[in-house]
């Protein structure tokens, strides 16, 4: 099987959010996926096949699958476009969360994702104990959206995870912020994976940028993750759409023996 290492989101080795990508000839079972994506212990591994009505995409952390994924989709049209189908200028990837495309934008590839707008929800007040940092308001759609005070906030956040744990009604935690050398920072915490901070989320832009498109009144943003990695994501609102565009580049090309 052939396999891909890139580093999405940024135009830098050892920094932006590592995914793997599988290229198969046909599916393997969920199990076995779910093993392979468990052994290279990435925050998410994908697995494209070529069908006869296009690409098809499925998405897997170290411990389960998930339901849509920005930097390793952004990884897999990079690995369609760069070494598959070099002419190509944009690849389809079908998806359980319906038809997405990658395409390439000068030196950066970009994502056509469903906006996911949040909803206002109350504070739980463990929130401020799990994050350390006073928490304003709460929005929820998949992820929690968390706002807290400034960039510096997010930036320097130590969390307690244990603490975390007991918050419930969501997949990951999102705390954000307005920035200060961009439009708006995040960070991304799921404390009940196996990699618990995800370096950098597009899928979690999906309702970042409808939520600060009402915050800054504007649909063109400059965004940053304050992980360790760190990433930059060029994003736009697009009503029902949003578009999240970042640079990729290729750590590892190998080949992994299955059986």
């Amino acid at each position: 099987m052939k396999y891909f290492i890139v580093e999405a989101f940024t135009d830098k080795l050892y920094s932006g959010n590592p995914a793997g990508v599988c290229l198969l000839d046909e599916w393997l079972e969920p199990e076995k996926m779910q093993k392979i994506a468990g052994e290279n212990n990435l925050p998410e591994t994908a697995f494209i096949v070529k069908e006869p009505e296009g690409w098809r995409i499925r998405w897997f952390t170290p411990a389960f699958e998930i339901d849509l994924c920005g930097h390793a989709t952004l990884a897999s049209g990079f690995v369609v476009l760069t070494q598959l189908e070099k002419d190509a200028d944009r690849v389809y990837f079908n998806s359980q969360s319906g038809q997405l495309c990658v395409e390439r934008y000068n030196d950066r590839f970009m994502l056509d994702f469903p906006s996911r707008p949040p909803v206002p929800i109350e504070i739980d007040p463990l929130l401020e104990k799990a994050l350390g940092v006073p928490v304003l308001e709460c929005h929820l759609s998949r992820d929690m959206i968390i706002v807290v005070p400034d960039a510096q906030s997010v930036k320097n956040m130590t969390p307690d995870f244990d603490i975390m744990r007991q918050v419930k009604g969501c997949m990951g935690f999102v705390p954000t912020a307005k920035g200060d050398d961009c439009d708006f920072v995040s960070r991304y915490f799921d404390p009940n994976d196996a990699i618990i901070e995800d370096p950098v989320t597009g899928s979690a832009h999906c309702t970042l940028i409808p939520f600060w498109k009402e915050r800054l009144g504007k649909t063109q943003f400059v965004a940053r993750q304050l992980s360790k990695r760190e990433g930059t994501l060029y994003c736009s609102d697009e009503g029902e759409r949003v578009r999240i565009a970042g640079n990729a580049i290729l750590y590892l090309s190998g080949e992994l023996y299955v059986q």
